[in-house]
């Protein structure tokens, strides 16, 4: 009888052990931590910057962004009616140090059609550049990144 004590005993240990152990998941909340956001707004103008008026600068609406790194476009995002764009990249994915290094942001859109006295061909490059870090509530940190300032480039 202490054989079968003991070896049910032992089964019931070994399959304990043997149970998988619930790990914590990072989920929704776990991959939010340290998003990277990178936004702006691109003006319609030969660089895409504003211009020296300042707020009198047209905006460029519905103009293809895409983000580029190492040559390879891996987000894009259409402007809205008031120029601005957002891109937001999942932080399980992309290392800041490496975005901010690796990524440019490319417009293919012809400048023309945000204004006829515009280049019909080429478009515009930025680099990109960190400006500071958000924090949401108590777990939610965003990495913010602007464009450097866009150039003109006939091929693109």
């Amino acid at each position: 009888m202490a054989f079968k004590t003991f070896l049910f005993v032992s089964l019931v240990s070994a399959a304990i052990l043997a149970a998988p152990v619930a790990e914590a998941q990072p989920g929704l909340i776990g991959s939010l931590q340290g998003l990277i956001r990178i936004q702006g707004t691109l003006f319609c103008t030969a660089d895409g910057n504003m211009g020296a008026n300042g707020t009198a600068t047209p905006v460029f609406p519905n103009a293809l962004v895409q983000l580029q790194c190492g040559g390879n476009m891996v987000s894009t995002s259409t402007t809205n009616g008031s120029g601005m764009f957002s891109i937001l990249l999942d932080p399980l994915n992309f290392i800041l140090s490496s975005v901010l290094s690796d990524c440019t942001l490319k417009v293919d859109t012809p400048l023309i059609s945000c204004n006829s006295s515009l280049p019909a061909v080429g478009g515009l490059l930025s680099p990109l550049r960190f400006i500071g870090n958000t924090t949401v509530g108590a777990l939610l940190s965003v990495a913010n990144i602007i464009p450097a300032g866009f150039r003109f480039v006939i091929s693109i």
